[in-house]
């Protein structure tokens, strides 16, 4: 089966590098332009460009797959290049660009993405950090033929991830891209064997995970510790649960419940204890009790680490950033 592969971040990598591995005919990659990243702001490919070229692929960047977009040759040339790879289908992954009609027509079996959760659930930007930010018991990877909606298309194939307790975005996202690379391995050959075995997704259950925005990185002491934890984990690394405390803006990268009780005129927000092992806030239900933190252009460290050059005493207040 002859692939149009088109995707952007490290979760499509790992889809790019199991069906190389698979041995299917990987005639064309698409993926976002090099962006400015780190310090120096140098461009950067991204993963999916850094693997493909290593694998002597071939790589197209436009800037749009839009015809009568702001970038006509681009979306141009990457139609040419569409259709000279002559695909059976193509595969999208977190790839980042609106595809057009034209796009979703021209392969023969038109285009399969590969979505991080269980359709309907969760469609959109941000399926990952939303789950975990819900408090959702479960995830998973839906394989879909796409077609003009938002993940509205039918379902090849479905696999179920547990959420742990203590799992972050990253270490889910590492879970469900194997997952990714796996099913869509098993759906193309699936395919390749005996045709498509679509499903309608479901009428009911249909929610929608909206893009992080770095405006949702303040803590709301007044929730409580339980939505708080939910957060830290869902928001790390990015945009990093933050509060202020002594002036300085400081991102929670760990935390946990305690068991600890907190008296009803206590304020939210306000430092109950600090030990090496973690410091315990009062929130609007419950104690929170921070393990890792990180200061502003500093290093993510353990509570014993970062008392060492920060004073933090019980009394103390975190506060809400400023505007």
């Amino acid at each position: 089966m002859r692939i149009v592969f088109a995707g952007t971040p490290e979760f499509a990598r790992v889809a790019l590098e199991k069906l190389h591995a698979a041995g299917f005919d990987i005639a064309l990659v698409l993926t976002q332009p090099d962006r400015p990243a780190g310090r120096g702001l140098k461009l950067q490919a991204s993963p999916v460009k850094q693997w493909a070229l290593a694998h002597n692929l071939a790589v197209a960047q436009p800037r749009s797959l839009r015809l009568d977009g702001k970038y006509p040759d681009d979306a141009a040339a990457a139609k040419a290049a569409i259709d000279a790879a002559r695909s059976d289908v193509m595969v999208v992954a977190a790839y980042g660009l609106i595809l057009p009609q034209w796009v979703l027509d021209t392969p023969r079996l038109g285009c399969l993405n590969i979505h991080a959760s269980l359709l309907p659930r969760w469609r959109g930007a941000a399926p990952i950090h939303r789950a975990i930010e819900a408090g959702d018991a479960q995830t998973g990877i839906t394989i879909m033929q796409m077609d003009a909606g938002l993940d509205t298309g039918d379902m090849l194939l479905t696999g179920v991830q547990m959420i742990a307790p203590d799992d972050t975005t990253p270490s889910l996202h590492d879970k469900l891209a194997a997952m990714g690379g796996r099913l869509i391995v098993e759906a193309l050959e699936t395919l390749a064997r005996s045709g498509s075995r679509l499903r309608k997704q479901p009428l009911e259950g249909v929610t929608y995970a909206h893009k992080i925005d770095k405006q949702e990185a303040q803590i709301d002491w007044q929730q409580s510790a339980a939505v708080i934890e939910r957060r830290v984990r869902a928001f790390n690394p990015f945009p990093g649960a933050s509060s202020v405390l002594n002036g300085e803006v400081i991102k929670l990268q760990n935390a946990h419940i305690s068991g600890a009780a907190c008296a009803r005129e206590i304020r939210a927000g306000s430092i109950l204890s600090v030990r090496k092992e973690g410091i315990d806030v009062a929130a609007g239900d419950g104690v929170l009790s921070i393990t890792r933190l990180q200061k502003a252009g500093g290093k993510p460290m353990d509570v014993a680490d970062f008392l060492r050059g920060f004073d933090v005493q019980p009394g103390m207040m975190f506060a809400a950033l400023c505007k």
